[in-house]
């Protein structure tokens, strides 16, 4: 049972470094002064695309696992690694996003850019063999949440934490990553 505690308290503390993207984006989104309504939305499409994207790339995980071994848990430690590293550095840009408008097919490639991350967990979690339920689960919840408090936030704050949200979701996936590949 303290397995299982252990590895749902992980996959949300994933769940949310993934999110923070998201809670990043939707600070920026926010600022367009968005009605309730399409906050709600948008916020379920969001949590809905990081429910499919990373049990899309668990499948992947387990199948490059089951075929290629234990090389694929290095390779999985190394990806999340990667990830956290682009999203610090990606913090630090000084261009401005020209955002999608969220609404209709701007919406779904909106959710589809800030969920892709999301596979890449996905398939480094598949290859160590995280249980399915929980990783889609934690990361639908703590994605939907974290978009709608980005959304809110922006909407009333207009842009205070936006660049920190990123850098601290990019140091979580690191740490995970160098944990994954230690012994």
């Amino acid at each position: 049972m303290t397995g299982v505690i252990a590895e749902v308290f992980t996959l949300m503390l994933m769940a949310f470094a993934l999110g923070m993207d998201a809670f990043s984006v939707g600070i920026g989104l926010g600022m367009f002064q968005l009605r309730y309504k399409q906050i709600f939305y948008i916020g379920l499409t969001i949590g809905f695309f990081h429910v499919w994207m990373p049990l899309i790339g668990m499948l992947a995980g387990h199948f490059l696992s089951d075929t290629f071994g234990t090389i694929t848990k290095y390779i999985g430690g190394i990806l999340i690694i990667v990830l956290g590293i682009q999203m610090i550095l990606s913090s630090f840009k000084k261009e401005e996003r020209n955002l999608i408008k969220p609404e209709g097919w701007g919406l779904i490639i909106f959710a589809f850019s800030v969920s892709l991350d999301s596979f890449s967990v996905g398939l480094s979690l598949g290859i160590f063999g995280a249980r399915a339920a929980a990783v889609v689960l934690c990361f639908g919840i703590a994605a939907t949440i974290l978009t709608w408090a980005g959304l809110i936030i922006g909407r009333k704050a207009q842009g205070l934490l936006g660049t920190y949200s990123e850098v601290l979701g990019g140091s979580i996936l690191f740490a995970f990553g160098i944990k994954l590949l230690l012994p």
